[in-house]
């Protein structure tokens, strides 16, 4: 079904669910009593770093997969990532028992490269640029005749990421405010539509590194800004928005708000000594922007996606040397 628009309707989201329940975990909800104080917020960390291939994005990557025709399933999916889609691409890919090849950055993590190859998946490296990736990736799609699954600008994708706020919303009653990390805008656009449809009065927030803050100049801006190589600790968050995530967006979104990076690392090491959860930068940028933020979330019940946990344990971002 969709919207007059040609956008996916709630319904679309159950469905969505229904399809990919044999291969998600229904991820925990944890709260801490200690960073409750801290940020004068009650805030509940819905844990996808738990999630299988240890990130979110396996349940779009799954509802891309399990809904393709017999067909088009034959020829096998194709994507570029930085890491996290491609490795749930490759998780869901060889459930179905089919060919995935992804175009990843040859600076991605090892440990998503490592997860990726373990899923079975093929990688083509590419430079670390916008440009790049799809440049390669163009060329990789044409070799091989497969089943293009965007990281984020699929409807499909969205849908399924839509799916984890549906969660949180049965596991957590009478949230305020929701704030999930945004780099494409796929969970942002997931969280928009789920909660636009069955809770309409949860504000939603967008977290961004100020290196990588495209997405907050284009809110502010009111069209798509996008840059092709920002350096950010938060790697998972470097991609520009596209139209279907910008739909959402900029209709939906409360608003967009940034950190810096010493501030993304120390709330990665605080939830990391707190609440004992492996988790990547990127998975911090939230919590690092309510503690920036403190008056926004104030006496308000916050739900937080902690996105993913593939962090390369070599490379920690607090280590010297």
């Amino acid at each position: 079904m969709k919207d007059q628009d040609g956008f996916p309707v709630f319904e679309d989201v159950v469905a969505a669910h229904e399809r990919i329940k044999p291969y998600i975990h229904r991820t925990p909800v944890l709260t801490s009593s200690y960073l409750d104080e801290l940020t004068g917020a009650s805030l509940f960390f819905k844990c996808e770093n738990f999630q299988k291939a240890g990130a979110f994005k396996v349940r779009g990557a799954s509802n891309a997969v399990f809904g393709l025709d017999e067909e088009t399933a034959k020829r096998g999916v194709a994507t570029h990532s930085s890491g996290n889609h491609a490795l749930s691409l490759s998780y869901a890919a060889g459930r179905r028992g089919i060919e995935c090849t992804v175009v990843m950055p040859r600076t991605a993590p090892e440990a998503k490269k490592a997860a990726v190859r373990g899923y079975g998946g093929r990688i083509v490296e590419c430079e670390p640029s916008t440009s790049s990736r799809e440049e390669v990736f163009a060329k990789v799609q044409e070799e091989t005749g497969a089943e293009f699954v965007h990281p984020y600008n699929d409807l499909r994708i969205i849908t399924g990421q839509a799916t984890c706020s549906r969660e949180m919303v049965e596991q957590v009653e009478e949230l305020d405010a929701v704030v999930a990390p945004i780099g494409g805008g796929g969970m942002v656009s997931g969280c928009c539509l789920t909660l636009s449809n069955i809770a309409p009065g949860v504000e939603i927030y967008a977290a961004e590194p100020e290196q990588a803050d495209d997405a907050y100049r284009s809110f502010k801006a009111g069209h798509i800004i996008a840059d092709d190589a920002p350096v950010t600790v938060a790697d998972g968050l470097k991609v520009p928005l596209k139209d279907n995530t910008w739909h959402y967006v900029s209709n939906h979104v409360t608003d967009i708000l940034t950190a810096s990076e010493d501030e993304i690392v120390d709330a990665m090491r605080l939830i990391w000594q707190r609440m004992k959860l492996v988790m990547e930068p990127s998975s911090a940028v939230p919590l690092a922007t309510i503690l920036k933020n403190p008056d926004t979330f104030k006496g308000k019940r916050v739900g937080i996606i902690i996105t993913g946990g593939n962090v390369d344990l070599d490379k920690l971002p607090w280590m010297k040397g």
